[in-house]
C-alpha cells in the first residue's frame, strides 16, 4: 500500500506543480481548454494513463474546464502516485491546449 504524505511533504511538493491545490484529501486543479472536443480528448488520454498506473482520479467536464482531483483512497491521503499523476495530467493538458 502507499503510504500517505504528512502534510510538510505535500506542502513541499505541491511547490513544485503549477496551479495545483489541496481540497480535503485530494490534489485539485481545474484546466480550460479551446473547446469540448479538446477538454474529452483530455479526460480521454488521462483516462487511458489512469488505467495503465491502476490509479484514477476524479474527473469533472463542464463544456471547456476539465476538473481533475488525485487522492489514494486506500492510504485515506495524498500519495506519491497522486504526485505523478497530477504531473501526467499537466504534460496531457499542455499537448492538447489548455487554457490555464
Amino acid at each position: 500500500m502507499d503510504k500517505k504524505l504528512s502534510d510538510n511533504q505535500i506542502e513541499s511538493r505541491l511547490a513544485e506543480l503549477k496551479s495545483w491545490a489541496v481540497e480535503g484529501n485530494a490534489l485539485v486543479r481545474t484546466y480550460m481548454f479551446p473547446g469540448f472536443p479538446d477538454a474529452i480528448a483530455f479526460v480521454t488520454r488521462v483516462g487511458f494513463d489512469a488505467e495503465a498506473a491502476d490509479h484514477h482520479p476524479d474527473l469533472t467536464i463542464n463544456f471547456r474546464r476539465v476538473r481533475v482531483a488525485w487522492s489514494t483512497h486506500s492510504a485515506g491521503g495524498i500519495t506519491e502516485k497522486d504526485f505523478a499523476g497530477a504531473q501526467q495530467s499537466d504534460a496531457v493538458a499542455m499537448r492538447l491546449g489548455n487554457k490555464t
